[in-house]
């Protein structure tokens, strides 16, 4: 495949599915979890380990979009969380139906309280804080040890992979936690990672075939690099996906980001940062011409 010729295709698949989605988000917003919205929050003490199928028989009677995890050392307790503001009356509702059906006593109710989104405000102002931060590091480096328009092209394709995970979730309206702020931080370093492996393979090519065209260099880097991306991803992407088949709901909500970060990251990595290199080297090249020329 002449992925540079076909540039423009695999910039239009990214961007028709980014324009989605901020069509989506701009609509309907992001379908924000309890992190970012407040609610209410129901610790119980069951005594023993049930499933989560069980919980939801009580708890789908409130909320149906509530989140249930696990607590506790012996893993005896749950935790049931919801975006709506449960009264005292409801929440002793939610208690009685548990304490009825597993004999509790009043002392198993652990714990009920009620937050606002304040948590999501500091989450989300952490994150961005953490993303910049990562991101000048990251342009300072590879401008050092690459060039500069290496850097620029790793930091658009990094932005690529953020925006096709907001635009999926917002496509699908699956819930935004605390878990895919832990997701995006992470697949900004796994894709950065994919990214630099080619950028070194196009480095060690030119500096071997000084003679070829950007686009042939390009090209013959992403093939000799494209057996050790695919085969690193599907490694990654049968563990991750082992995880969401097999875990429980909180390991699922960190799964499901990373696997979409995972396909992003490798897409964009091969697709659209060594792409963008070419144009930009493309356009220096053109310039230089035309400043001769004149």
């Amino acid at each position: 495949m002449d992925i540079i010729k076909n540039r423009k295709i695999f910039f239009s698949i990214s961007l028709a599915i980014i324009i989605v989605g901020i069509i989506m988000m701009a609509v309907n917003g992001l379908n924000r979890g309890i992190d970012f919205e407040g609610g209410t929050l129901i610790q119980i003490r069951i005594g023993k380990t049930i499933s989560v199928d069980e919980v939801r028989l009580i708890v789908d009677k409130f909320d149906k979009e509530a989140s249930i995890v696990h607590s506790g050392e012996k893993k005896d307790e749950i935790q049931i969380k919801s975006k709506k503001d449960f009264n005292n009356k409801e929440i002793h509702q939610i208690f009685n139906e548990f304490k009825e059906k597993y004999k509790l006593k009043d002392e198993d109710l652990v714990q009920s309280q009620k937050f606002g989104p304040a948590m999501g405000k500091e989450i989300r102002q952490k994150a961005l804080l953490s993303s910049a931060i990562a991101v000048v590091a990251m342009l300072i480096y590879i401008s050092w040890r690459f060039e500069f328009k290496f850097a620029i092209s790793a930091i658009i394709a990094l932005a690529h992979d953020v925006l096709i995970m907001l635009s999926v979730y917002a496509i699908f309206r699956i819930p935004v936690n605390g878990s895919f702020i832990a997701a995006i931080l992470t697949i900004l370093g796994y894709s950065i990672n994919d990214t630099i492996v080619i950028f070194d393979r196009i480095r060690e090519t030119r500096r071997l075939s000084r003679k070829d065209s950007y686009e042939k260099v390009v090209n013959d880097s992403i093939k000799k690099s494209l057996t050790r991306s695919i085969n690193t991803s599907i490694t990654t992407l049968v563990t991750i996906l082992l995880l969401y088949i097999l875990g429980v709901d909180d390991v699922k909500v960190l799964a499901l980001p990373l696997i979409i970060g995972v396909i992003a990251g490798t897409y964009s990595s091969i697709f659209i940062a060594s792409p963008l290199w070419y144009v930009f080297k493309s356009k220096e090249k053109d310039a230089k011409y035309n400043a001769r020329k004149a």
